[in-house]
């Protein structure tokens, strides 16, 4: 059995071999070559330590000598706590790793499994298979070597409304810990954990980051330990008792997806994207613009109302139209009827089948909003089927939004919801539907036991039910917003609803940084309404537009209520929307490291086009702005650029405007790059959208 595999793939290598038994992972990191095989990764021995080397290795066993958090715990009645796993089996390839492990004093095997793709993007993935009495497993943890050039890490905080707000700081010793309890990924869920050098940048610098693939409890952690080794770990966190094996069962944990670059945060989100591209389910047919109706009607439903609202969609450019919550049972308002997935006859005496067909008369795809996983108090399930939600011990646990959580690992609950949302989408010809997911889990419980996991589990294969019912149905995932976007659910939707928070200011950062991880074909970016909704803050329409066109754009905003101006302008962006769409949902994202923190200057990179937007945020100290240097050109070719305006002129605070604003400029790459253009100076609260192409 070979000893030592070096995968390399996508300009990433990872190289691990098994000492004394145990398998140890030796590098992750940039693609440094085949010839070492006879390098030696041995440290030395300090005083007052162990007597010999010691090689815990990737399942950090306190049998081995491993004095920081451990990948495994767990028990039988308090015993065969501690394991020495023995590696039993080692295959590897050019871009694959088996790993079996076997520790017969505790009956437990563990099976690792790796591959690297041409991305240079890790897939990992544990499982445990018990072979004794019953096992109660309190953790599986992935855990990574990291770089002791990593000097600092990057994460991610937030809330409702205020999503993906960066937290950066240097990585000392201890254990820094960010975990998300909400039984989803949520609003304050990092997404992922990134380790970085001090110097790294958008463009520049060392990077390593893993995102767990799930959608429930999860706990990004980074350790530094007494003798300077660091590493970034991921789990699914369990509560007790919730992973009991039985003899012959396996907990199979969620995938890690492991990324390194070595050209900065855009290195890494360039991999995240690739990654997500490369999938064969990945969104193929041009990403529609989307006119989804909560801003604009709330629960003011009626037939008459919503033709006004698809004829002005249809006449502006809209693609799909979704008919947000209020369509069914007593659901007038956020405290009754939820969970009663039957057309409110009230509202919609005849059916939803009209108005679906109205909307497709115009050419358009008919989409709506359910809620599957909760239900109000106030409400014929669950005064008919109290015994449905996730409680334990007869509790009734407090309430969220008015809502309670039906458990979707009852069969009987299970199989209300798929039939019962089947049948709408069936008789209302629906092709997408955004599914919101509006509050946490708390006390949830399941036959006595704790029951997140279940639940996540029991979600994934509801969407993966409806699918294959309705073939060609696409799936929103919006959790209040952006509270459950992660690497599980990926695989089940089309799209994720990034913020409930539609003001574009605010929405500049959210999108910002929820593209560090998700490409943009994936994001949900709307023009709202201005006031805005949430901020009460007024934006013009170039800027609201400038910022939903970075992503699968639409409108949530009472159009009917739009003056003739605006409408033309809406339906020209909507028309710049529609050519430039394959460029954003295919290029690679560019955030420039620019010298000013009031700006952004940021857009995507295409092989023959590019198109950039310059941000004013905030007002600035000096008279003028740093030239525009853009990142990710090519050097060597011949560029023209120009200014575009599909939505309405651009404030600017000026006598005079540069002159390449008026007549564009011919420039290398290499000119562009480095010395760049001078900047206009723009009104706080605007953009600039700059179409470069090669010539």
């Amino acid at each position: 059995m070979s000893s030592r595999a070096h995968l390399s793939n996508g300009g990433v290598d990872f190289i691990a071999e098994v000492v004394d038994g145990a398998l140890v992972v030796r590098y992750w990191g940039k693609k440094i070559g085949s010839q070492i095989a006879q390098y030696s990764f041995e440290r030395s021995i300090p005083n007052s330590d162990f007597d010999s080397i010691q090689n815990p290795g990737v399942l950090r066993e306190h049998s081995r000598g491993w004095m920081g958090y451990p990948t495994l715990s767990g028990h039988r009645s308090g015993k065969a706590w501690s394991s020495h796993f023995e590696v039993t089996e080692f295959k590897s390839g050019k871009d694959f790793l088996l790993v079996k492990f076997v520790d017969p004093a505790i009956s437990l095997e563990l099976e690792l499994n790796l591959k690297i793709d041409s991305s240079g993007v890790i897939r990992l993935n544990y499982s445990l298979l018990n072979k004794g009495d019953e096992y109660a497993l309190n953790e599986l943890v992935y855990w990574l070597p990291l770089s002791d050039k990593a000097r600092e890490s990057l994460d991610f905080a937030g809330r409702w409304s205020n999503e993906r707000n960066p937290q950066r700081r240097g990585i000392d010793v201890g254990r820094w810990v960010r975990e998300s309890f909400e039984g989803r990924s949520g609003h304050n869920f990092t997404i992922g954990e990134i380790a970085l050098t001090k110097e790294t940048n958008f463009a520049t610098g060392e990077a390593w980051s893993i995102a767990l693939a799930w959608s429930g409890d999860v706990r990004y952690c980074i350790e530094k330990n007494y003798e300077g080794a660091q590493s970034i770990g991921a789990s699914e966190i369990l509560a007790p008792g919730e992973i009991i094996l039985a003899k012959g069962e396996s907990y199979k944990a969620p995938e890690l997806i492991a990324v390194y670059s070595e050209s900065g945060l855009d290195g890494l989100a360039n991999r995240y994207h690739q990654h997500l591209r490369a999938r064969p389910h990945h969104p193929k047919k041009m990403r529609p613009v989307t006119l989804n109706m909560w801003e604009a009607i709330y629960f003011d439903h009626s037939e008459e109302r919503v033709r006004k609202l698809v004829d002005v969609a249809a006449r502006v450019g809209v693609e799909r139209v979704v008919l947000d919550d209020g369509w069914f049972g007593k659901r007038r308002n956020d405290r009754l009827g939820l969970g009663d997935w039957q057309v409110s006859e009230e509202v919609w005496p005849n059916g939803l089948r009209p108005i679906s067909d109205y909307v497709a008369s115009k050419g358009m795809e008919f989409g709506l909003w359910f809620e599957g996983e909760m239900l109000n108090a106030d409400s014929d399930v669950y005064r008919n089927h109290p015994e449905w939600i996730l409680s334990e011990q007869g509790r009734t646990p407090p309430t969220w939004r008015h809502q309670l959580v039906i458990n979707l690992a009852n069969p009987d609950a299970f199989k209300y919801v798929l039939d019962s949302i089947s049948k709408v989408i069936s008789e209302a010809n629906v092709r997408y539907i955004k599914w919101d997911h509006n509050r946490v889990l708390v006390d949830a419980g399941y036959l006595g036991k704790a029951a997140i996991h279940k639940q996540t589990l029991s979600i994934y294969k509801l969407f993966k039910e409806l699918k294959g019912r309705h073939p060609g149905l696409e799936i929103e995932s919006c959790s209040s917003g952006g509270g459950r976007i992660d690497f599980g659910v990926v695989d089940y939707v089309d799209r994720f609803w990034v913020s409930d928070n539609n003001d574009a200011l605010a929405r500049q950062q959210i999108q910002r940084w929820t593209m560090q991880f998700m490409p943009p074909e994936l994001l949900g970016t709307h023009i709202g309404p201005t006031p805005g909704h949430q901020t009460g803050r007024a934006l013009s329409l170039s800027f609201r537009a400038a910022t939903a066109l970075f992503g699968h754009a639409g409108i949530e905003w009472d159009i009917t209520q739009v003056d003739e101006t605006e409408l033309n302008l809406l339906k020209s962006w909507i028309e710049y929307y529609k050519v430039k769409r394959s460029l954003i949902h295919s290029g690679r994202v560019v955030r420039v490291d620019y010298p000013d923190e009031n700006h952004y200057l940021h857009g995507v990179v295409g092989e023959a086009e590019s198109l950039f937007a310059y941000v004013q945020l905030q007002p600035i100290k000096t008279s003028h702005a740093p030239n525009l240097r853009f990142s990710g050109l090519n050097r060597e070719k011949r560029y023209r650029v120009t200014t575009v305006e599909p939505a309405g002129q651009v404030g600017m605070m000026l006598i005079q405007p540069p002159k390449w604003l008026k007549d564009g400029v011919e420039a290398t790459g290499a000119a562009l790059i480095e010395i760049g253009l001078p900047a206009p100076i723009l009104q706080p609260a605007q953009a600039l959208l700059i179409e470069i192409k090669a010539i």
